[in-house]
């Protein structure tokens, strides 16, 4: 390996193996580290940080760098390697930065919990999964380190196990998602079989350079559905992932776990892998307009739908689950958007795009939320019903002038907050798209029920008197936890800043020309969905609405156990039935039951009775006579 392919790969190398041997020395060794794993789990995610801040002011190409190899067989070779690029940088800044933050505020929202070691180890164990996600510069190993994610989060969704519904939601978390990962791997093996084995998404017989003029290129051409459905596959994944329709429900369930864990994996880069990788694999949804369009119509029905189920639920959790479930649906639609409007182009890749600087943003200042949340039910004594809360305003003001500025942020407040700028660029696309008039309003009406919600949670739980005394008695938390607050509330102020955003180039869109439309509609969103939050709520001690369909987030978990019942409930019954009848009473039993029966008759003839033996002596000499005289000569005959 050159000296210069070495260097560059150094790095990558360091914050993919320290994260894993972390992992590794806690969850074997955690008996004799003890409070050390704590600490030790904690550097690992400092020292991630500083790589990726080492790496974000480097000047390495976009090309595949070698890390480790893996799998050699003759022609096939699979390696671990890493696609260095603007993009890799700035997500690799977010999933450390705020990885390390939800490192910090664990340590006080975690400090009494009997089981805190192994909450650690299996947070080096995620950071381990998601580095690995982000410096993927193949679909193999994108693959793997996907898998390995799941796995991380199954254990933290779980990390109260002995509580049946935070096992239960991991449980769920975990199938639904290899759903999901099942196409993922197809769609993966597709293009596996339609490029001689090479999935790298780089390089001069890579994923990109074959569609431009090599196998692929041939195929999208005369074999359009074949690349649609091998893009149709790997979206499975990300709809999974992402949390996107029809595999959206086990997110709000996974708000089970800790807080933390809500804010990192259920908010900023878990649920974001699924993003990132369509993005990464962008090249190939422009060359199949039918998956562009699909993609683009789940994102818009995620979004509106998981908005109008965010408007009916109490627990301040959920709220957030639902409206995380909402924002990826906007990314996703972006992606879906972007691709139908490079369809066919065959460009090369752009640093901006505007569904990443949603994920951006939006991954600062919805980790504040969630962590801010954790706050309040860390003072509330562990209370998650907003309306046992109120009051909060003055009891705790740090962490409400937080909450209202990811609030204001998420809601969309024009010209001063970054969520603002984020979803412009996506609304922007959408207006701009041919055939993206639908999706437009869908998405202004997704910034209306935003505003809605978001007040809503914002006026119940902050403002007002305190509804119960554990709200009358909350006290604001411990610095440990305002200090993450604090930081990436500041991030969310400057993060759509250009001097700032520069730093992440990758997430920061080319500006599309402002339409006067896209920015009327936007306001007018705002204003009716915040001013109508706040007319129905204020002062109030329950809820004024009750939209049964919503608040049961349109019988979807119903409508599961319906299909599981008649589906696979029936088919398991069939086939038990046949088991029982051909397997077990067939071809098992029927040989035994003959065998059994034909030797309890000739066990009959060996009972040591003389008569018996000579009424046999007897019946064979008659037989051969019979045979001698009239059968063998006639035979001859």
């Amino acid at each position: 390996m050159p000296a210069q392919e070495t260097s560059h790969a150094t790095l990558p190398t360091l914050l993919l193996l320290l994260p894993f041997f972390t992992a590794l020395a806690i969850l074997l060794g955690h008996r004799l580290l003890k409070g050390a794993a704590v600490m030790l789990s904690l550097f690992s995610a400092a020292a991630c940080f500083l790589i990726s801040m080492m790496m974000l002011g480097s000047n390495t190409t976009g090309d595949v760098v070698p890390l480790l190899p893996f799998i050699e067989i003759g022609k096939f070779r699979f390696a671990i390697d890493a696609l260095i690029d603007q993009q890799c940088r700035g997500m690799m800044f977010i999933v450390t930065s705020i990885g390390l933050l939800v490192h910090v505020f664990s340590l006080g929202y975690m400090k009494q919990d009997a089981g805190k070691v192994r909450f650690f180890g299996a947070l080096s164990l995620f950071m381990f999964s998601m580095t690995g996600i982000v410096l993927a510069g193949n679909l193999v190993m994108m693959f793997v380190f996907w898998e390995l994610v799941g796995l991380s989060s199954y254990l933290l969704i779980g990390h109260w196990f002995e509580k049946a519904s935070a096992a239960d939601a991991s449980k769920k978390a975990f199938l639904t998602n290899r759903i999901g990962d099942f196409g993922f791997m197809i769609g993966i093996l597709m293009l596996f079989a339609a490029n001689h084995g090479n999935v790298s998404l780089a390089g001069a017989d890579g994923l990109r350079e074959a569609l431009t003029s090599g196998t692929l290129h041939d195929i999208a051409q005369t074999q359009g559905t074949y690349m649609t459905m091998a893009v149709l596959c790997l979206f499975m994944g990300a709809v999974g992932k992402s949390a996107q329709f029809p595999l959206h429900v086990w997110l709000p369930d996974a708000m089970e776990g800790p807080t933390p864990v809500s804010a990192l994996i259920h908010a900023a880069t878990m649920v974001a892998a699924g993003v990132y990788m369509l993005v990464r694999v962008a090249f190939l949804i422009e060359a199949a307009p039918v998956a562009a369009q699909t993609i683009a119509w789940i994102g818009g029905i995620t979004a509106l739908m998981a908005a109008l189920m965010a408007t009916q639920q109490n627990d301040i959790k959920r709220v957030l689950a639902y409206s995380t479930l909402s924002q990826l649906g906007y990314m996703v639609m972006a992606v879906g958007l972007v691709a139908m409007q490079h369809a066919g182009a065959h460009h090369e890749a752009v640093p901006g795009h505007p569904g990443m600087f949603h994920l951006y943003t939006h991954a600062f200042f919805k980790a504040m939320l969630f962590l801010g949340a954790g706050a309040v039910i860390y003072s509330c004594h562990h209370e998650q019903d907003m309306w046992k809360m109120g009051g909060l305003m003055k009891h705790m003001p740090v962490t409400f002038i937080t909450f209202a500025i990811g609030t204001a942020s998420l809601m969309g407040v024009p010209f001063i907050t970054s969520g603002f700028w984020s979803k412009e660029a996506i609304l922007g696309v959408a207006f701009e798209v041919k055939g993206g008039s639908p999706l437009f309003w869908i998405g202004v009406a997704t910034t209306m029920l935003t505003a809605f919600y978001m007040t809503r949670l914002f006026v119940v739980a902050f403002l007002g008197k305190p509804r119960t005394e554990s709200a009358h008695h909350a006290t604001e938390a411990p610095v440990v936890m305002l200090l993450p607050l604090l930081v990436l509330a500041g991030l969310t102020l400057i993060s759509a800043v250009p001097g700032f955003a520069r730093l992440l180039e990758a997430m920061t869109p080319h500006h599309a020309e402002e339409h006067m439309t896209v920015m009327i509609a936007s306001i007018l969103a705002l204003v009716i969905g915040a001013g109508g939050g706040f007319y129905l709520y204020k002062g109030k001690d329950k809820d004024p609405l009750n939209i049964r369909l919503f608040a049961n987030k349109f019988y979807w978990d119903e409508i599961y156990a319906v299909l599981v019942k008649v589906f696979q409930d029936t088919l398991a019954w069939i086939v038990a039935g046949l088991d029982r009848l051909l397997v077990d009473g067939i071809f098992s039993r029927l040989p035994a039951f003959l065998a059994g029966r034909i030797g309890s008759a000739a066990r009959s003839l060996q009972g040591g009775h003389l008569q018996a033996y000579t009424f046999l002596l007897g019946l064979g000499a008659v037989l051969v006579i019979y045979l001698v005289v009239f059968v063998l000569p006639a035979a001859g005959h």
